[in-house]
């Protein structure tokens, strides 16, 4: 069974900006692995910073479950999160036991710099994946196997110089969209955060007209996930592309 692994920054962003792609996947045979680096401890202005890890915590797990996906834990603190070796020595296991054909990441250039991270983490850390001289935490066997790398929208569709940033791929998420809806509603203890932080009356609102600006973007959806696809070298052979090989029919 082919899996796709999807690596982000925080709880809830998987669900932001991956999750209708994932539960597509899942759809057509996929197995689903899902893996977020930073705890999610400055995500409140009400609990303390290990009460709300915890919080999150089960919020992704729960999350995870109802996506039909493996729940890694996380690694580190949120605004902690470091492109070092001990670090890339965690990711890579999670590669290395998960074994994807695709793996799902922040985009390069995004609003906060733990995405960036996080993106930059998994992008080396995928590249190690067959490199048997690279031990990870805790020690797994390289795997050499094709994997393609996609990168998910920036939050907002935009650049931290406020460039719109447009997707090469398009992925037709409406059929799946209130399940989407759904597994974001679970983080229930970010509403009043996000308000608070980022004026966000409803995230789950705010995430369907993300959404609904990219299918505009696609002038073809209602509704839609974007993707760009990382260069080939060093993951797969020219031209492998499994995302629009396995969503034939949802996406163009």
């Amino acid at each position: 069974m082919p899996a796709v692994l999807s690596i982000a920054a925080h709880p809830d962003d998987i669900e932001f900006a991956m999750a209708g792609t994932m539960l597509l996947l899942r759809q057509r045979g996929w197995e689903l692995h899902y893996f977020n680096l930073a705890d999610g401890c400055c995500g409140s202005d009400r609990w303390g910073p290990e009460e709300t890890a915890a919080l999150r915590a089960e919020e992704a797990r729960t999350a995870a479950a109802a996506l039909g996906a493996v729940w890694y834990p996380p690694m580190g603190r949120d605004l902690e999160l470091a492109y070092d070796t001990e670090s890339l020595r965690r990711v890579a296991a999670v590669i290395r036991q998960a074994r994807p054909t695709i793996v799902l990441t922040h985009s390069p250039t995004d609003y906060m710099v733990d995405h960036e991270v996080a993106c930059r983490l998994a992008v080396t850390a995928t590249f190690a994946r067959g490199m048997r001289n690279f031990v990870t935490q805790p020690s797994e066997l390289s795997w050499s196997g094709e994997v393609a790398l996609y990168h998910a929208q920036p939050h907002g569709n935009r650049t931290p110089l406020r460039e719109l940033v447009r997707p090469e791929l398009f992925v037709d998420i409406e059929p799946v969209l209130e399940q989407k809806l759904e597994l974001l509603g679970l983080h229930r203890s970010q509403q009043g955060w996000l308000e608070a932080s980022q004026g966000m009356s409803s995230h789950q609102e705010s995430m369907r007209e993300l959404m609904r600006q990219v299918g505009s973007l696609s002038r073809r959806y209602r509704y839609a996930e974007g993707w760009r696809r990382h260069l080939e070298l060093g993951f797969s052979s020219p031209g492998f592309d499994p995302l629009s090989e396995a969503l034939a029919g949802s996406c163009s």
